[in-house]
């Protein structure tokens, strides 16, 4: 390909409004243009990355046994009402009637539709399993879409279902699917883990997600660099104190603490370490009789709650956090100063963090506007509490595994795979005889990957000064020639036009810059663009039969030999 055939503009400042990384060098390297709010036109050079970007997904699910397919992105309502989504989902979910007034939705996943496909055709267990996926574009329509490609309401995404006539078949394609995109990421040439996730609102019961590192991530993961282990921190379990509560050695006290409600500020008044405080969480969960359930949350002082964790305990989920009226009606005071001693155990129930749960001669709050309580003690002071793990874990510490400390990194969530289980079959009645002639509800699996939300991570993974570093499998091009005085020297034309007909026979994605223009302006294009692998030449270079070889993440070029440099490139390329 040669510039003059191609086109792309490239800019020397991103718009005011880019936020983050990715955007900026995108809209930029003219990767993007905004159409509207998360919406945008991938122009020829970002479509060449998404194109690659689809290319190895779709290989690799080829590989691992699953069959493509092609679903609507315009969805009939009433598959949306039989699986009761169409009232869960929310505003995210972009409704329209057409001309006759029937109601549809522009897909933000398939469930719905693929199961209903299913259930038409399948009939018996000899059918199954069945796994079929598809590359689509989706909408949701995000209150607040930001950050270019990697939240947008328009997104192309890769998503596969599969059906199993037990769990133990649904199990092993899971462990099928966790291999390919493991395969698929290493392909794209990213920095990734897999980590154990929460299964959200989709539902389901396993679940792995797969980031991107990056610090411009959006989640927290944890991991331990001495094991495999890896969580999003929602879910890494945060492990009891190894030692047990040591015995009582100071007596419950009534202290003074004017105007200080926050834990630090008590800490630093009373001249104590910040985790020698609990702090109690008040909440509020609605019950299905119609009542609602008080409870307090302690936690110590230099924790943090984790509402996922919290929501699992049983008869919490769905919680809020109390209104300040009810931490009057339930505790006589104001919020700032509560705490569990002295509570009414009927109207009040207190789940306390593995960590306090250990604690002995604690301060809290006393339930009284303007004081504290210290030396206080479980069993003495106030009843053994509900224990749960409530919190978020913290860089040190161990690992759940029991293999070493973890470690907290930011991650880009580019997949995603569930266990459904029966949710989407059980609600449609996608169901199969089995070998007995009786009739079973199939088993589920949900494998997504964001298609162009990767193309956003890698550049967030790879970028520097000078802007896009691209690994070379997904890179617009692998190798730019950017001739000197192409226009002027029929000598720098011939061996640039030659070099890139060679290259080309031999299969390399190849740019040739035969644009008239100045070399600082050519070299900065290339740079920002992302291309891993840039061939200079000039006349001086030529006389002496050499040429100038740069790899993007390289400090200096190197002079090469003219007549060794296709070797040379097809070596760096086979490495990459």
């Amino acid at each position: 390909m040669r510039t003059s055939q191609f086109f792309f503009t490239t800019l020397k400042e991103a718009p005011a409004d880019a936020e983050v990384v990715s955007q900026k060098l995108m809209l930029r390297a003219g990767y993007i243009k905004r159409a509207a709010a998360g919406i945008y036109t991938w122009m020829p050079l970002g479509l060449r990355v998404l194109r690659k970007v689809e290319r190895i997904v779709r290989d690799e699910m080829d590989k691992a046994g699953a069959v493509e397919l092609l679903m609507p992105a315009v969805q009939p309502a009433e598959l949306w009402q039989e699986s009761g989504r169409w009232d869960q989902y929310g505003p995210e979910l972009l409704r329209f009637k057409d001309r006759h007034q029937r109601e549809f939705v522009i897909g933000p996943t398939h469930e719905e539709v693929i199961t209903d496909a299913v259930r038409r055709d399948v009939k018996s267990y000899r059918q199954l399993p069945i796994h079929l996926y598809q590359i689509q574009t989706k909408f949701r329509d995000e209150i607040r879409p930001r950050f270019g490609v990697m939240r947008g309401r328009e997104f192309l995404m890769k998503d596969g279902y599969s059906f199993h006539a037990s769990l133990e078949d649904l199990q092993r394609e899971y462990r099928n699917m966790h291999e390919t995109y493991s395969r698929i990421f290493t392909r794209l040439g990213l920095t990734f883990r897999a980590v154990a996730a929460d299964t959200g609102a989709i539902g389901g019961t396993g679940s792995h997600e797969f980031h991107v590192l990056a610090e411009s991530g959006e989640d927290d993961i944890a991991y331990c660099p001495d094991s495999d282990y890896a969580a999003n921190v929602e879910l890494a379990e945060a492990l009891p104190p190894a030692s047990p509560r040591p015995a009582p050695s100071a007596l419950l006290t009534r202290v003074a603490t004017p105007g200080r409600t926050a834990c630090a500020d008590v800490a630093e008044f009373l001249g104590i370490a910040l985790d020698r405080i609990v702090k109690a969480i008040a909440v509020v969960s609605e019950q299905e009789n119609g009542g609602r359930k008080f409870s307090l949350l302690l936690l110590r002082g230099d924790h943090e709650l984790n509402e996922v964790k919290a929501g699992k305990i049983a008869g919490m989920a769905p919680f809020r956090f109390a209104a300040e009226g009810e931490v009057e009606d339930y505790l006589g005071c104001k919020p700032g100063y509560i705490g569990p001693v002295a509570v009414d155990g009927q109207k009040v129930a207190i789940f306390a963090d593995r960590a306090v749960a250990a604690m002995s001669d604690f301060i809290c709050g006393a339930n009284d506007a303007g004081f504290h309580l210290s030396g206080v003690n479980f069993g003495r002071d106030l009843a053994e509490p509900q224990v749960a793990d409530l919190r978020n874990v913290l860089p040190g510490d161990p690992s759940p595994d029991g293999k070493g400390r973890l470690e907290i990194r930011r991650g880009i969530e580019v997949g995603h795979i569930f266990q459904l289980r029966q949710k989407y079959a059980k609600a449609l009645n996608c169901a199969y005889l089995d070998e007995n002639g009786k009739s079973q509800i199939m088993e589920m699996g949900c494998y997504g990957i964001g298609v162009s939300r990767i193309v956003g991570a890698a550049i967030e993974q790879g970028n520097d000064a000078r802007g896009i570093m691209l690994p070379a499998a997904i890179a617009p091009f692998a190798v730019c020639i950017v001739p000197m005085g192409y226009h002027k020297s029929e000598a720098v034309k011939a061996a640039a036009d030659g070099l890139h007909a060679e290259l080309g026979k031999r299969g390399v994605d190849v740019l040739l810059d035969d644009r008239n223009e100045r070399p600082g302006v050519m070299f900065a294009d290339m740079e920002l663009i992302g291309i891993p692998h840039r061939i200079v030449i000039g006349e001086r270079g030529l006389h002496e039969g050499k040429l100038e070889y740069r790899c993007r993440r390289d400090a200096e070029s190197t002079l090469v030999d003219q007549g060794g440099v296709v070797d040379l490139l097809l070596e760096k390329l086979c490495a990459s």
